[in-house]
């Protein structure tokens, strides 16, 4: 019997294959091709856009939420100590955040399966709204270091909603990142998922990169150790908002069709209790998936190293804003460069996982190494706020620095976007990647919560980067397994519908009016 493989590339033969997906053509081109407008392409002048129920289309919605949700998070936080004087704000609301975010994520595909991809992004963006109204607040409370003329708040007041702002988030992020992830990693054919990953978290990061210019423009002459302006909170909360509007429009998984007339590998009927049991048999199932729960609590270990240990201790506020644009510049950079990489075809599936092993242990062993160099040079006596103004960009000596962060950038994206090529290499049902998808973020937020829990106990710099250095190498020592041995060269259908109550005839049929007219412009 031939198997099926999710890939949409035109063959003249089943001679002709891909190296990563060789597939004979189940859909049924006789059937009338899908005519509703989801199914239409449109076009701006000489362009012709992909149609709405695409993958791309898709992907590209999904992108923009999280380039306003999670990007503005992530500049509010890449200021270090969410743009505040002290970070111990910062610290209790992310380890309350990281907190509630590791019980929800590891259990987030489940609840993905059985409400959908479109009202779990859009839950999940109301927690970034939330949290960034918190911050505004605090910037509100009087203190010696940012005295407040008018609407003064109490610090414990502030602190508390900060808090709170911060656990309720965990739990909405953590239902949002798992959508994120299995809309990312299970849309796409085999051949494209590299690409995909880039493409999301090029668009992602650029929401950092404009959300850091903001605080940059506003702070560029503060050359002082401050917290940012209350403008930068109110455009913070703005774009929030507008993010988890965007939400609304993505379409559900069970209507996205691929250019070939393939669909998503979902469950038909799926319940509470269905969801929940299938967690269970992923596990049971794929019990090496354990293996690399060490590279997903590792991966998100050093954003507290990065942003309070080396971006708010040794800089002052326009410097830090300054870095903060670079570093998720720089992740834009690094994603577009490992993307084409992961999908390179002249090599072998299998062959890719094992050079991106090497890869990313040789990057570690080297940005990591020269991080170590520069951390022996300070500590936390000789960078104490009361008494070290920052390093400023016109200091003698900043270019060094600047580019170990900016290298920073580059690894985190090559390490995040590898960690999602490899769960995607390893299943195309969505189901089971959206399982896959919970592990890794309720993990990564587990270690998360840790870190920033470390970090708002005062534990030294050095030993914070330690930590993170250890993790991630020893992490790739134990995955190593899993790359070399179960990352198969393609994956066919008959297996993905194992975890699933779907037959091939659910997974094929008409192909989209979009291609169908598009096929035969080219024929004519």
């Amino acid at each position: 019997m031939a198997t099926i493989t999710m890939n949409e590339k035109d063959r003249s033969s089943p001679e002709v294959q891909s190296t990563d997906s060789p597939m004979h053509d189940h859909s049924n081109h006789s059937d009338a091709p899908l005519s509703n407008w989801k199914y239409k392409s449109w076009n701006l002048g000489p362009l012709r856009g992909p149609y709405y129920a695409s993958p791309l289309t898709q992907l590209l919605l999904v992108s923009f939420v999280c380039f306003l949700c999670p990007g503005m998070f992530n500049a509010l936080n890449g200021l270090g100590g969410g743009g505040q004087v002290t970070p111990l704000a910062s610290s209790d609301a992310n380890t309350a955040l990281y907190s509630t975010f590791a019980v929800i994520g590891f259990f987030a595909g489940s609840i993905i399966n059985r409400i959908g991809v479109k009202y779990s992004m859009a839950f999940g963006g109301l927690g970034y709204c939330i949290y960034v109204a918190a911050f505004l607040v605090f910037n509100y409370v009087d203190s010696p270091d940012h005295p407040v003329t008018s609407g003064a708040v109490s610090e414990t007041s502030a602190i508390g909603f900060i808090t709170f702002a911060g656990a309720l988030l965990g739990v909405c992020a953590g239902v949002l990142w798992c959508a994120q992830g299995t809309i990312m990693m299970s849309y796409p054919r085999e051949a494209d998922k590299g690409k995909f990953v880039a493409i999301f978290w090029m668009i992602f990061n650029l929401g950092g990169v404009i959300g850091a210019l903001v605080p940059l423009g506003q702070n560029i002459n503060v050359t002082t150790n401050s917290a940012v302006s209350t403008g930068t909170y109110v455009g913070f909360l703005v774009l929030t908002a507008i993010g988890g509007l965007l939400a609304w429009t993505l379409v559900d998984a069970q209507a996205v069709v691929r250019t070939d007339g393939s669909r998503v590998i979902l469950m038909k009927n799926p319940s509470v209790a269905s969801e929940f049991l299938g967690l269970w048999q992923a596990l049971r199932s794929d019990p090496w998936i354990i293996a690399l729960f060490p590279m997903f609590f590792a991966s998100n270990w050093f954003y507290t190293y990065h942003f309070n240990d080396v971006n708010a201790a040794y800089f002052n506020t326009r410097t830090r804003a300054l870095n903060n644009v670079l570093y998720w510049t720089a992740q834009i950079i690094g994603a577009g460069l490992v993307g084409p990489l992961l999908d390179l075809q002249g090599f072998r599936r299998s062959t890719r996982a094992r050079a991106m092993w090497v890869g990313l242990m040789v990057l570690t062993l080297a940005i990591w190494g020269g991080g170590y160099a520069f951390q022996k040079t300070y500590d936390m006596a000789s960078t104490n706020p009361k008494t070290y103004a920052g390093m400023d960009w016109t200091t003698p000596g900043y270019v060094g620095p600047m580019f170990l962060y900016i290298f920073y950038g580059v690894y985190d994206a090559i390490w995040q976007n590898c960690v999602y090529w490899l769960m995607g290499a390893l299943t195309n049902n969505s189901r089971r990647l959206a399982n896959y998808a919970g592990f890794y973020k309720g993990l990564q937020s587990a270690g998360s919560a840790v870190t920033w829990r470390m970090s708002g106990l005062g534990v030294s710099y050095m030993a914070m980067f330690a930590t993170s250095w250890g993790l991630l190498a020893g992490s790739l020592v134990v995955a190593l397994p899993v790359l070399w041995f179960k990352v198969q060269d393609t994956v066919s259908v008959e297996q993905d519908l194992k975890f699933s109550d779907e037959s091939v005839d659910d997974v094929f049929g008409a192909r989209p009016a979009a291609v169908v007219s598009s096929m035969e412009s080219e024929k004519a």
